[in-house]
């Protein structure tokens, strides 16, 4: 690689790798300039699409520490670089796809660990964030509350059986 427009390209790959949480690496043979444009802008902010040579893309890849993506670097390749949350850009993905059968999700890597194109589609079918952590935030709510109910019966049915106790006893003095 002598050629330093080459080696720029392959630095700012590397630095897109090493900053993404997440990389999909799909197939885009058939698609127009105009679905490419409606499919980066569906994918919003935390995420950027672009076209990726092959080979340049290996050798980034390997720089940055991502070996497992050779076998998925084949043919016309494309790839979404994600930092903000990786389900909304999955479902993205999965919601285009769908639309345009052309798009094609090859695989990628989730925070270092190479996934296939069934794990990104698994990955779509998430909630999102914020969900999954509102609803954890209601369980842990609603334990809390159980715990709160459980401590306040103690006392009280404390105080019940104790006065029962008093009352049978006074019955019983009473009696003799």
């Amino acid at each position: 690689m002598a050629r330093p427009d080459k080696a720029a390209a392959v630095a700012e790959l590397e630095d897109k790798f090493r900053s993404s949480n997440a990389v999909v690496l799909t197939s885009y043979t058939g698609l127009t300039v105009a679905q490419l444009k409606t499919l980066r802008r569906s994918l919003g902010e935390n995420a950027q699409y672009a076209v990726v040579k092959n080979t340049l893309t290996k050798i980034a890849a390997n720089q940055a520490g991502i070996a497992s993506l050779d076998d998925q670097l084949a043919g016309s390749t494309a790839a979404a670089f994600v930092t903000g949350d990786p389900v909304e850009s999955a479902k993205a993905l999965r919601d285009f796809a769908k639309e345009n059968p052309n798009l094609v999700i090859k695989g990628g890597v989730l925070d270092g660990k190479a996934l296939t194109a069934d794990e990104f589609k698994k990955l779509a079918d998430l909630e999102s964030r914020e969900v999954l952590l509102s609803k954890l935030a209601g369980a842990f709510k609603g334990k809390q509350s159980q715990t709160a109910s459980l401590l306040q019966a103690l006392p009280s049915k404390f105080v019940r059986t104790a006065e029962a106790l008093r009352v049978k006893l006074a019955e019983q003095g009473g009696a003799e």
